[in-house]
């Protein structure tokens, strides 16, 4: 496996997995026109998820665009998917609720006025 791999960030990953599973994306150009990224980049990403066994691509047989393919989460990626989904709730919950406190906080200053 590719060391590089590693470096993917957890909004990356997430972000590609969405789209996969919307299942309306069938060029690496329509995934980076759709999330602003740039070719390069969904290329790595899908690349490198792919090497993880976390995607797998598969072409369109009976299409005339051979450059369309279709992506689909693996079992191991619909898992990572859970995995990054829960981190990723849990850091803005800890977010929300230092937001909370830093309010209150200027409340209390604000009334002390």
């Amino acid at each position: 496996m590719n060391k590089n791999i590693e470096n993917i960030s957890l909004e990356d990953t997430y972000t590609i997995f969405k789209e996969i599973e919307k299942a309306n994306i069938s060029t690496q150009r329509d995934f980076a026109g759709k999330l602003g990224y740039s070719l390069g980049k969904v290329n790595y990403l899908l690349k490198s998820l792919t090497e993880k066994g976390l995607i797998k691509i598969e072409n369109f047989s009976k299409s005339d665009n051979k450059l369309s393919y279709r992506y689909v989460l693996t079992p191991k990626g619909i898992s990572e998917k859970c995995k990054i989904t829960a981190d990723f709730l849990k850091r803005k919950e800890a977010e929300f609720i230092k937001m909370q406190i830093e309010i209150e906080e200027l409340r209390r200053e604000v009334e002390q006025l």
